[in-house]
């Protein structure tokens, strides 16, 4: 565990990727797991007991336990970030950014997307 102001900057954060993550439960753009590891690893240094309450949390436990113990991204999660991305890009075409920000937006998707589906699951 961390110390003095740096472990109040990981326990800030910590919270921080919670409630993203929170809110991505409910946003299909706006990817879950990736804020929840995080906000594991940030408390992991910072608190032990909000680190606990994550891995012990109902939901969101069993996806946080299976990716430290091998690295795993469940199937129904792999799905869902196929599908929320895919959603995503197409409310972005709908906006006509131009290609110049369609062609970085589609890079990082499929970069996310091919990081999320050669997991383990």
């Amino acid at each position: 565990m961390t110390g003095g102001p740096l472990r109040a900057v990981l326990l800030a954060l910590g919270g921080f990727f919670v409630a993203v993550g929170a809110v991505g439960v409910v946003l299909p753009v706006l990817p879950t797991t990736p804020f929840l590891i995080l906000a594991a690893a940030c408390f992991a240094r910072s608190s032990p007991r909000f680190e606990r309450w994550l891995l012990d949390h109902r939901i969101f436990g069993p996806l946080l336990r299976e990716w430290r113990a091998r690295g795993a991204i469940p199937v129904r999660a792999k799905v869902a970030a196929v599908a929320g991305s895919g959603a995503g890009f197409l409310m972005m075409l709908a906006a006509r950014p131009g290609p110049v920000p369609m062609a970085c937006a589609g890079a990082l998707i499929l970069g996310g997307l091919a990081y999320v589906l050669t997991r383990p699951s």
